[in-house]
Formats: C-alpha cells, sequence, structure tokens
C-alpha cells in the first residue's frame, strides 16, 4: 500500500488550507475516499471502461465502412484514443502539490472556473448517463439471448423484464462506495470482456466464410450508404470511450514527488490497450470476413450455434457489462452527491447514498426500457458527446495548457486530432439519429 504525499495533495485549495469538515467530504465522496489502488487497478478498470458493449458491433461498423476505411478508421482511433489518454495522464498532476482527480477540475484549470464546468459537466454526463442507458439494453438484450438460447421451448418474455431484472442487480452494487470497492466486479469485467471477444472471433473462424458473404455496402442507395458510414463511425468513437472516467481512475493511486501516480496508471494503461487490440481487431475483421454486410449489430446475434457457447458468451456480456455500468455511474455518484452535500448542505451517510443512488439506477433503467435502439443508440452518444471528450478536448487542454510553439510536432499532432474529432463529432449524430428514427418507425413501445 503506497504512501500519501504529506500533505495529501488535494489538502489545499487555492493556498489556504482545508477545514477538517472539507476534509471529512473529502474523504466520503467515491472519487477521493481511497487512493491505494496498485495499478493493475488502472489496468482493469481501463479495460472495463473501453471494452463495452461497442466491441460487438464492430463488425456491423465494418459492414457500414467497408474493408479499406474500416481498418483505417479502427488503427487510427486505437492510436488517437491512446494519445490522448496519455495526455489525459500526463496533465493529472501537471501543477506540484494539486491532483485534478475529475475530468471537469482539469477542464477549469484550462478554461477558467465557470467556463471549465460547462464545457466538461454536460458533455461528461451525456457520456456516462448514455453509456449506463445503453449497457442497461445490453444487459437486458444478452439476458434475453441467453434465456432464449437455452431454453427455446419457453415462453417468450419481453426485453422490458429483461432490463429491469439487469437493473436489480445495479440498486445493490451501486451502494459500493468507491472505485477500490468494485475493483472485483471491475477484474471479472475486464476477464469477461477478453472471453467473450474471444468467443466471437473464434466461433466466427469455426463457422468460416459463409457462401453469401457480400462485402459491398449494406445499403443499396447513395443516401443509405452514406448515413450507414457515418452512423458507422459513431459506433467506433463509442467503442474507444475510456476517458471519461480516466481522471477518476488515476485519482485512486497513490502519488508521491518521488512516485507521481502517472507512472503506474500509464503502466496499466498499456496494458489496457493491449488487451483492447486483442480484442477490438479479431472481432471486427474475422466477424466481417465471415459474414460480411449481413452481420447483425450484434455479433453474438448472427452467431446461433453452437448453442452452448453462444449462450455462455451472452452471459459474459452481462457480467461484463454489470462492471461496466458501475465503472462509468462512480463518476455520476461523484457529482450528484458532492452538489447534494457541498453546495445544499446534505449531511453525507447511508441514507442519502441509497436515495439518489437507486433514483439514479432507476431512471437509467426507464430510459433503457424505453428507447432500446441499441446500434442506433451506440452511434449517437458515440459521436455527439465520446468524440469530444476522448478524441480532441484533451488536445484543446494541452494546447492551452502548455503553449506547445506552432507547426511543432506536439501542435500539428494536437491539430490532426482537433480536426479529425470535430468532423467525427459532426457526422456520427446524423447517421445514429437517422437509424433511430428508421428503427423507431416499427417500433412498439415496452415490447
Amino acid at each position: 500500500m503506497g504512501t500519501q504525499a504529506p500533505p495529501s495533495p488535494d489538502a489545499h485549495i487555492n493556498g489556504t488550507k482545508k477545514s477538517k469538515e472539507q476534509q471529512k467530504i473529502d474523504d466520503w465522496l467515491p472519487i477521493t475516499s481511497s487512493r491505494n489502488a496498485k495499478w493493475w487497478y488502472s489496468a482493469f478498470h481501463n479495460v472495463t471502461a473501453m471494452v463495452g458493449a461497442g466491441v460487438l458491433s464492430l463488425p456491423y461498423a465494418m459492414a457500414e465502412l467497408g474493408w479499406g476505411p474500416g481498418i483505417a478508421v479502427l488503427v487510427l482511433s486505437w492510436i488517437i484514443t491512446l494519445y490522448t489518454l496519455w495526455q489525459m495522464v500526463q496533465m493529472h498532476e501537471m501543477v506540484p502539490g494539486k491532483r485534478f482527480d475529475r475530468y471537469h477540475e482539469l477542464g477549469q484549470h484550462a478554461f477558467g472556473e465557470k467556463l471549465g464546468l460547462w464545457i466538461v459537466v454536460p458533455q461528461q454526463l451525456i457520456v456516462e448517463v448514455g453509456v449506463d442507458i445503453v449497457y442497461m439494453v445490453t444487459g437486458g438484450k444478452s439476458l434475453q439471448k441467453f434465456h432464449d438460447t437455452v431454453c427455446t421451448d419457453c415462453k417468450k418474455i419481453k426485453l422490458t423484464y429483461f432490463i429491469m431484472i439487469f437493473a436489480s442487480v445495479h440498486f445493490v452494487l451501486s451502494q459500493l462506495p468507491n472505485f477500490n470497492s468494485i475493483s472485483g466486479v471491475s477484474l471479472a469485467a475486464a476477464v469477461m470482456s477478453l472471453s467473450y471477444s474471444t468467443i466471437a472471433w473464434g466461433a466466427s473462424v469455426d463457422k468460416g466464410k459463409q457462401a453469401d458473404a457480400d462485402y459491398g455496402y449494406k445499403s443499396h442507395s447513395t443516401s443509405g450508404t452514406i448515413f450507414g458510414f457515418f452512423s458507422a463511425l459513431g459506433d467506433v468513437a463509442f467503442a474507444y470511450a475510456g476517458h471519461n472516467v480516466v481522471l477518476e481512475i488515476q485519482a485512486t493511486i497513490p502519488s508521491t514527488p518521488e512516485n507521481p501516480s502517472k507512472k503506474p496508471m500509464w503502466k496499466g494503461v498499456i496494458v489496457a490497450y493491449i488487451v483492447v487490440a486483442l480484442c477490438y481487431f479479431p472481432v471486427a475483421l474475422i466477424g466481417y470476413w465471415a459474414f460480411g454486410n449481413s452481420v447483425d449489430d450484434n455479433i453474438l446475434i448472427t452467431l446461433s450455434k453452437p448453442r452452448w457457447l453462444i449462450a455462455m458468451a451472452n452471459l459474459f456480456v452481462v457480467v461484463h457489462v454489470i462492471g461496466s455500468y458501475q465503472i462509468y455511474a462512480m463518476p455520476v455518484f461523484d457529482m450528484m452527491e458532492t452538489v447534494l452535500v457541498k453546495k445544499l448542505h446534505f449531511p453525507p451517510g447511508i441514507i442519502l447514498r441509497l436515495i439518489t443512488r437507486s433514483t439514479y439506477v432507476a431512471f437509467t433503467m426507464f430510459l433503457a426500457m424505453t428507447f432500446p435502439f441499441f446500434s442506433g443508440l451506440l452511434s449517437f452518444f458515440g459521436g455527439f458527446a465520446f468524440a469530444p471528450t476522448t478524441y480532441f478536448l484533451p488536445c484543446i487542454m494541452w494546447l492551452s495548457i502548455y503553449k506547445p510553439k506552432k507547426y511543432s510536432l506536439s501542435w500539428i499532432t494536437n491539430w490532426i486530432c482537433i480536426v479529425l474529432g470535430v468532423l467525427l463529432m459532426i457526422v456520427a449524430p446524423i447517421g445514429g439519429l437517422r437509424e433511430i428514427i428508421v428503427k423507431a418507425k416499427t417500433y412498439k413501445f415496452y415490447s
């Protein structure tokens, strides 16, 4: 267990010591309450945050993009997001004696107290709440697929009920106080993500290239192809979305001037990104190779045999999205509890935690039951909020804080990321929204 830097890195605000009351509140809040994580906590938290439901839609994204653009987008996204993640890890402790434990705190340092809050918090909330809604849908759909695969003669049960069953787990797990307390859940989730990804591409290899595998674009109209392309970009953006919780994960690692938290954090990130590559590339490329453009928006739905293996893979997905939901919910809990305790002066305690967190779980469950358009949700959220927080906001902060020399390598690299990220933010939600509208035409509520 590491030692704290004396005084604790966040024990001073603007040069004045925090009051004991203030410190007590910080010791209670989820993000700052525990700082004894090891580097491997960073590895599996990042895997759990990154490798989510998005990996299962990558063959579908490839079908919308085609071989050349698809591979280019996947590789570019991997490189750009690793670079922006490195920037965030570096910026966590760039001010001596201070730690930016939350994304919005870094935003406030870069853009100013008020503007930083308004730039970062809405986007971060859209990402985290959006991911949790999508994971509610994914958890429910995977439970339904497991039930239908194991019990073919059973009566069909509505997706709504499966989402409620999935949500019931979170009413319990959401009461765990902080990141370190969910490390067991997160580790199980990280192992599961590697397992079901391996099953997805392994079963595709076993099936081999299908006789009717067509590698042309899914849509036969030009407009459909363009919108599909936009939508697929959003799917890929969604798949690389771990940045929204990276500072909060780093905040749990101990730090001293001799051994800053960025060293163990970066070690964990590298391991996580290797795992991400091992999950993403085989699933995307082999899934598309086997089925062509007839692949579903969730590869496990396309793979129906062997039954026992697909049932197991769906169960693995359920366990994984349970962990992922918690990783993304923790910063939201932290924001809610910070406002209630620091601004509205509610007394911190079990009752406050029980009410706020249960309300949040119920809210995400309700929205998931109402709008379960899986792939449309992925690309809409992927473009609308993930592109800024993952692809270019860290670059803007870097330029704003470090001010690299014009036309230097750092300056050029950051501007390339910003331009690509802004384009992604503009086009991906258009494709996602169109897909939601198309699916909504034939949709029956709470079916």
